[in-house]
């Protein structure tokens, strides 16, 4: 049956696409050369768009990144059951059956059910299935590579803490990204990339300590540039002009004039 003939509200209906566009000689081209490998990169991109949307309250553009992002996993066990590795149902089965396996508070027995529900749990119960796996992982092991730098510096961080490898405080977090500045200010060329990473880590610490994600803060801080930017642009426009035809100085003037606007549409508190 063509997929253009079938309920677009159904699942199948996505999986008959994904078989149709992989079908060889008469499938597409281009989805016909992909693997995993090569589709990875639209997944974590896919993921960035869902998370873009939802930021910006767009609704709309949240149920078609979402499907993207679905599609994603449709494309991935289309590839695993070609080469028979598993297959969408499996996908489906495996995740079902954690999340189970995972909330006995909420699946298990009435005692399981009444029990209080440990912060930890999730980590520890990801953690002891591990264990039953028969893995004998190490502490910083499990934390993906793919993640963006800060979240998976984080992430190994809160890991390493756990046994004991912690500043007990901020002050020494601050010390430290003290420290690294001074390296960064004085480093050879070759040197400085190295040393950035070293302070973009110890911010991330920083930020961890203080329970602030720090890609939603350097999100946030991009979307303020582009705010501020954009009102140097529109302040200049009214004169005829571009920022290409100003002068820094003008445009600094301007980026101080977008704060003051900022602070102003913004109501005091208390």
């Amino acid at each position: 049956m063509n997929p253009a003939d079938m309920d677009p509200r159904r699942i199948e209906t996505l999986r008959a696409i994904m078989k149709a566009l992989r079908t060889p000689r008469t499938g597409c081209p281009w989805d016909l050369e992909q693997s995993f490998e090569t589709i990875a990169p639209y997944t974590i991109e896919e993921a960035y768009e869902v998370a873009d949307a939802i930021a910006r309250g767009d609704r709309t553009d949240l149920c078609q990144e979402l499907g993207d992002l679905l599609l994603q996993s449709v494309y991935h066990a289309e590839l695993a059951e070609e080469e028979g590795s598993f297959n969408f149902y499996d996908v489906v089965e495996a995740v079902c059956r954690k999340m189970i396996r995972r909330h006995p508070h909420v699946f298990g027995d009435e005692k399981a059910r009444s029990a209080k529900l440990a912060k930890s749990f999730w980590e520890e119960s990801k953690a002891r299935e591990s264990r039953d796996e028969g893995e004998d992982k190490r502490t910083l092991d499990g934390i993906p590579v793919a993640l963006p730098g800060l979240t998976r510096a984080v992430k190994l961080q809160a890991k390493a803490a756990k046994v004991g490898f912690d500043w007990p405080s901020t002050d020494e977090v601050h010390d430290k990204i003290a420290e690294e500045v001074a390296e960064l200010r004085h480093a050879a060329p070759e040197e400085r990339a190295g040393e950035l990473g070293d302070l973009l880590f110890a911010l991330a610490n920083l930020a961890r300590h203080w329970g602030i994600d720090p890609e939603g803060a350097i999100r946030a801080a991009n979307q303020k540039f582009e705010r501020r930017f954009h009102f140097i642009e529109d302040e200049l426009a009214k004169l005829g002009r571009k920022p290409s035809d100003s002068s820094l100085a003008e445009m600094d003037e301007l980026w101080d004039g977008a704060k003051a606007a900022e602070r102003e549409a913004t109501p005091p508190r208390g």
